[in-house]
């Protein structure tokens, strides 16, 4: 008996330091950001920094702003989640409703594990040599480089995250509420918008929520197509940067008050996705007890 509870106390206490130390690495990570950021909050306030457009490293009159970032960061995302929505969603219905079990749903399945396996840069020069000439050739932008063409190769990384879940959760949904509604004289259509999504909509939006997380977050593809300009972004054809693909590009030449400016983006980065995922589990929660309640 002893020894059970000892092996029982050393297999608790083994959980329990592997679970801690998550709380110590983002309190490390925390840490880091916000003591490498303290320079440039020196010089200026937070919500100047934050609304200042001006990035000018030259020594002379050297003055950092990160909104031309925080715009372009949210524009790429944005744009690659409104065009990722229809095209995720028409997959997972395909895979997860109509032809569930079946062998084309098993290959459509292993296409897109496939697509979300592969190394970022090979989209960025997918996007570079197929997309980018498209754009110019249809006189939307005269280099091809811009927020669009950053955005559209982004929806087509994220669309394997969002399809993947979203497909899991549709699956998922009981046959014997699909019956009820057909034996209600309700069609396929009718059937599928109010029960199957509307049964799957929490898990659908955290499936959207973690595709936002990782547009927010790539850097190579579209430092590749985005442009790479310190200015704010007029248009979605314009040129512009985000807050990765800025860090990616400067960080290594970098330092004094310049590096402590892209640790200060670093940490609004930080921050952004951050404030997402929380008002993404809020809803995820208040859609939860809507369809407990139905």
């Amino acid at each position: 008996m002893m020894k059970f509870l000892k092996s029982n106390t050393l297999f608790y206490l083994i959980l329990a330091i592997g679970a801690s130390s998550i709380l110590f690495v983002t309190g490390g990570l925390i840490f880091s950001l916000v003591s490498g950021s303290t320079e440039i909050f020196q010089e200026k306030s937070f919500f100047e920094f934050v609304f200042s457009s001006d990035w000018n490293p030259n020594p002379e009159s050297e003055n950092y702003g990160a909104l031309p970032f925080i715009i372009g960061t949210m524009m790429t995302s944005s744009l690659a989640l409104l065009i990722c929505l229809p095209l995720s969603l028409s997959l997972s219905l395909f895979i997860g409703e109509y032809f569930k079990g079946r062998r084309i749903a098993t290959i459509y399945s292993s296409i897109i594990d496939m697509l979300a396996g592969i190394p970022s840069v090979i989209f960025g020069l997918w996007g570079f040599y197929t997309i980018r000439p498209l754009i110019v050739d249809l006189g939307l932008s005269s280099q091809g480089f811009g927020i669009f063409t950053a955005s559209f190769v982004l929806a087509i990384m994220i669309i394997p995250y969002a399809t993947s879940l979203s497909s899991e959760f549709i699956s998922m949904v009981d046959k014997k509420y699909k019956e009820a509604a057909y034996a209600m004289g309700a069609t396929r259509f009718e059937t599928i918008r109010y029960v199957v999504l509307g049964s799957a909509s929490s898990g659908i939006f955290a499936s959207y929520i973690l595709a936002m997380g990782r547009a927010l977050g790539e850097t190579m593809a579209v430092t590749m197509l985005i442009g790479n300009t310190n200015i704010l972004p007029k248009s979605i054809f314009d040129t512009g940067n985000t807050m990765a693909s800025v860090i990616a590009n400067q960080f290594g030449e970098a330092d004094g008050l310049k590096l402590s400016s892209l640790i200060a983006i670093a940490l609004l980065l930080f921050i952004i996705a951050a404030i997402c995922n929380a008002i993404g589990r809020a809803v995820m929660k208040r859609l939860s007890v809507d369809n407990g309640g139905r």
